[in-house]
């Protein structure tokens, strides 16, 4: 039975140390998952919305904004060494044993509440009208901490730099970008085939500078915070 439905996956195990608690972690008006589930629900193009947790405290606020839990990841998945793309297909196999099945996976981490329904759907629509393409993710243009600009230290804590320390124009440099982590998108057959969403046929997706912030510990918190709090003013200069 191949339907074509497509779903989206929000993984959030409990075990966060960069900050404890982080993915229920009251975010202005909300617990921070509920950010990635309320932008998912709202989007056209998904069917679906299923949670990955090990906590049925996780579990029990994602059906509350209206995510679905029909299980909970197992203890092996939940790890410090767990990877996504393990924890990803866990949820597709046990989906295919009753006879769900998907024609695209969303990837949408709850730690990149900055992102907005109309970036879900619009990477969704870049990656449907590249025929050649199979999967799309978030990039940003690396600014300050471009590959130019950076620096490693020797074991005596001396400066090493590439460039030779020549002063460089931000106006001269090449663009580079890094993986942001606000969307994942692919076939997902070519994601089971593969198990990855890097490859030579994965497009990029640019997101601006001040959606591109990942919380992985209370800096981040904060920064996203005042992110949202501000985000008109920020728009206003966009």
């Amino acid at each position: 039975m191949i339907n074509n439905k497509n779903l989206a996956i929000i993984p959030a195990r409990s075990g966060s140390k960069g900050l404890p608690g982080k993915n229920i972690r009251q975010l202005i008006d909300k617990p921070l998952i509920a950010w990635s589930i309320e932008q998912a629900l709202a989007c056209k193009y998904i069917s679906e919305v299923i949670v990955s947790t090990d906590s049925q405290e996780i579990a029990d606020i994602a059906i509350a904004y209206g995510a679905k839990v029909p299980f909970l990841r197992p203890a092996y998945l939940a790890e410090d060494h767990s990877t996504t793309s393990d924890v990803l297909i866990h949820v597709i196999e046990e989906l295919v044993k009753k006879n769900e099945v998907y024609e695209y996976l969303f990837l949408l981490e709850p730690t990149s509440p900055l992102r907005e329904t109309k970036d879900i759907n619009l990477a969704f629509e870049t990656l449907l009208n590249t025929p050649t393409a199979k999967s799309i993710v978030g990039v940003s243009r690396s600014e300050a901490q471009h590959p130019d600009f950076c620096v490693s230290l020797t074991y005596k804590g001396f400066l090493e730099s590439s460039n030779s320390f020549k002063v460089i124009r931000r106006q001269n440099i090449k663009d580079s970008f890094f993986f942001e982590g606000s969307i994942y998108i692919s076939e997902i057959k070519y994601y089971l085939a593969s198990k990855n969403f890097y490859h030579d046929k994965c497009l990029g997706f640019v997101f601006p500078k001040w959606k591109s912030f990942e919380i992985d510990d209370i800096t981040d918190f904060v920064i996203a915070e005042a992110i949202l709090k501000n985000k008109k003013l920020i728009k206003d200069y966009e």
